[in-house]
């Protein structure tokens, strides 16, 4: 896999990978995560995503299998 990724190669990538392929968390991400009541190794290319609501930062391992590095709730 070549990166830097563009935004909608990243999002058709992580789309594939919810869809199929394995998502892991690193430690940071699930110790921050659980500061913002939310559930669910960093890498070279981070890639920031998200909803009206959530925002996670994830990383590529490979094309099947990515890792959330962290994540938070938006401020309402």
């Amino acid at each position: 896999m070549d990166e830097p990724l563009s935004p909608p190669e990243a999002k058709r990538l992580i789309r594939e990978i919810l869809a199929g392929g394995e998502v892991v968390s690193s430690r940071h991400a699930t110790e921050e995560m659980k500061n913002d009541d939310l559930t669910m190794v960093d890498g070279t290319w981070r890639y920031r995503v998200h909803t009206q609501r959530i925002w996670v930062v994830v990383a590529f391992r490979s094309e099947t299998r990515l890792v959330v590095v962290t994540g938070w709730r938006s401020k309402r």
